[in-house]
Parts: C-alpha cells; sequence; structure tokens
C-alpha cells in the first residue's frame, strides 16, 4: 500500500513539473514571437562589404558602452556571431542571426538586411576580391611535376 502512495506522489510531481515547463516555453514562445515582429518591422536593406566575422564576447567586439550596458551580465560572458562591416566609409561590428553566421562571405559586398545591430539575412551577394589561390606544399608540386612528365 505504501509503494502505491509514493508512485502516486511521484506522479502528481511529474505532472505538475511538465505543466510549469509546458506554460513557461508557451510563454517563452510568444516573447520570441514579439521580438522577431519586432525585428522585422525594423528591418532595412543595406549594402555592406564584410571585413571578418568571428565568434567572441560582446565586451571585445568593440561595441559602444552605450550598447554594452544594456547587455545583461550572462550574455555578456558568451560568445555570439560578430560581423565587421564596412557601411559607407564606416568600420561597424554587428551581431549575425546564428542561422546564416556561416553563409557569410568575409571580404565580400553583399546586401543584408540589418535590424539595428543584428543582421537577419544577406539578399544577394557580389564578389570584391578574387579568392587567393590555394597554397601548394612541395609534396603538390612534385606530383603534379611527376603526372606532366609521365604525360610525354
Amino acid at each position: 500500500m505504501n509503494i502505491w502512495i509514493v508512485l502516486l506522489i511521484i506522479a502528481v510531481v511529474i505532472a505538475i513539473v511538465f505543466a510549469v515547463l509546458y506554460f513557461v516555453g508557451n510563454k517563452m514562445q510568444k516573447k520570441q514571437e514579439e521580438q522577431r515582429a519586432q525585428l522585422d518591422e525594423m528591418a532595412q536593406t543595406v549594402s555592406m562589404l564584410v571585413i571578418d566575422k568571428k565568434r567572441m564576447k560582446m565586451t571585445d567586439a568593440g561595441f559602444p558602452k552605450m550598447i554594452i550596458d544594456n547587455i545583461p551580465k550572462r550574455a555578456k560572458m558568451a560568445k555570439v556571431p560578430i560581423v565587421k562591416v564596412k557601411i559607407g566609409p564606416k568600420i561597424t561590428p554587428l551581431l549575425c542571426d546564428e542561422a546564416i553566421f556561416d553563409d557569410v562571405p568575409v571580404k565580400t559586398e553583399v546586401k543584408a538586411v540589418i535590424s539595428g545591430i543584428y543582421i537577419t539575412k544577406i539578399k544577394n551577394l557580389r564578389n570584391v576580391a578574387p579568392p587567393e589561390p590555394e597554397k601548394k606544399g612541395i609534396r603538390a608540386k612534385l606530383a603534379k611535376k611527376s603526372a606532366q612528365y609521365l604525360r610525354k
């Protein structure tokens, strides 16, 4: 009899935990949707030259002091995707959406949708500098020469 009471209490506690997680999850999802709608509302398309991209702490990225003061302490320590871009004559660090960070080309002019200091989409790409040729080692050079010799 005691074992059934213990199992019933454990089942009730688990049900309460799941209910709390469900409601908290819904609340966080609604909040995220509101933030996404606000980002989309403020979005503008800008042509920019991507200079560099890295994952680094917000404090090391070179943002103005006013922006860093408004960031929660936990977010200051986390590494976030930062893209350094040149918009007009000004070089600016911008935050990048995690989903498109790997697609952002370096040393290339792109049209991107930005909302404040946040890059949300990349529209089109245009190369400014040609890609650097691959550096070959001695072994690759010798293999190429031997292949040319064998063809003759």
